[in-house]
């Protein structure tokens, strides 16, 4: 039994150290796939150019330099985050609810930021002071009033909080605030435009302005997560086990909540409403690398965020010049994936 999970260990770091080069590597493959085609040496020339100061490659064109830096690198990277943050919130959820079937976009997280950003698209709010990080706030936000508002709702119905309770709450908050959104859409129809296009999920335009206000989101909601991951793998035996040997249950719930929040929040502000992720990688890598979630959470940030990079070439590829949305992308992907899960948990 020890050799058998000493060797599972092994296998487990091993995998999580190819998984930087391979990475990069799809990095690499995002920044060079596009309209105008540039050679993957030639991004990573650019990118060591412009991070390390190692000299430029001399065939190089001033003008795809520009395209990498400018355009792609940024457009990448904000993807490997978004799909990091929907990934990682979506193993917690799954977590601490203990289904497979749950996320926050099932669960109604994702809906309350759309609710937020919405309005703030209608009204044209901006926050003083704060400039681009006006809408991730609003979004996180928006996101933990609806967790408050879930478990609020769940802890009036049922006092224990069961999970199956909090999942009923959070679908029926979810289909309420779409509702409010598509009111507002259908009221404000100069505005639908944009709240169409950004509900439908979508990189395109976001440069570096967009990545730094998002990532400090990331980093405290994945920090925040990563503290609870011994907790994570406690609430996997059932609460009564994990209340058993001393472990707040209610306490930690919402705090991961909270955690869920910030990463779900702030990713639907930077990136519109995408689906599906937060349902596929965390499921993918509970089946290579198994339960434990100092394992699930990393690997679920890696997986999601090269899952989201390669959807969103995908989108902006196959029908050049035109741009598919990502969460079109994502949702032709993800709607078998679900219902796969479904068919496969009633058997």
């Amino acid at each position: 039994m020890f050799i058998q999970k000493y060797m599972e260990t092994n296998k487990n770091k091993r995998l999580m150290i190819l998984s930087i080069p391979l990475v990069f590597l799809i990095i690499c493959i995002g920044t060079s796939s596009g309209s105008s085609d540039i050679s993957i040496l030639d991004s990573i020339s650019v990118i060591g150019h412009k991070i390390l100061g190692i000299t430029l490659r001399s065939e190089i064109d001033s003008k795809d330099v520009a395209i990498i830096w400018n355009l792609r690198l940024p457009r990448v990277l904000l993807a490997f985050i978004v799909g990091g943050a929907l990934s990682a919130s979506g193993a917690v959820v799954q977590s601490v609810l203990k289904n497979p079937l749950a996320s926050p976009y099932t669960l109604g997280i994702s809906s309350g930021a759309s609710l937020g950003v919405g309005i703030v698209i209608v009204t044209g709010v901006s926050i003083p002071l704060i400039g681009n990080l006006t809408l991730p706030l609003i979004g996180f936000i928006c996101s933990l009033l609806t967790v408050i508002l879930i478990l609020k709702f769940a802890s009036k119905v049922d006092k224990s909080l069961s999970n199956n309770t909090i999942i009923l709450a959070g679908l029926v908050f979810s289909l309420f605030f779409n509702a409010i959104l598509t009111t507002i859409t259908a009221l404000f129809t100069d505005k639908i435009e944009s709240i169409t296009m950004w509900q439908m999920g979508s990189f395109s335009m976001r440069g570096w302005s967009y990545l730094k206000a998002g990532l400090p989101f990331f980093i405290v909601g994945v920090v925040g997560v990563m503290i609870y991951s011994k907790e994570m793998d406690v609430l996997t035996f059932g609460e009564e086990a994990a209340k058993s040997i001393g472990v707040d249950t209610k306490k930690v719930k919402k705090r991961l909540f909270l955690f869920t929040a910030i990463l779900t929040g702030s990713a639907v502000a930077i990136s519109g409403t995408i689906g599906f992720i937060d349902l596929i990688a965390p499921h993918m890598v509970r089946k290579i690398f198994g339960s434990k979630h100092s394992y699930v959470v990393p690997m679920s940030i890696v997986l999601g965020g090269s899952l989201m990079i390669i959807t969103d070439l995908v989108a902006r590829t196959i029908i050049i010049p035109s741009e598919l949305p990502v969460g079109a992308v994502t949702a032709l992907i993800g709607a078998p994936f679900f219902a796969y899960l479904y068919f496969k948990k009633s058997k």
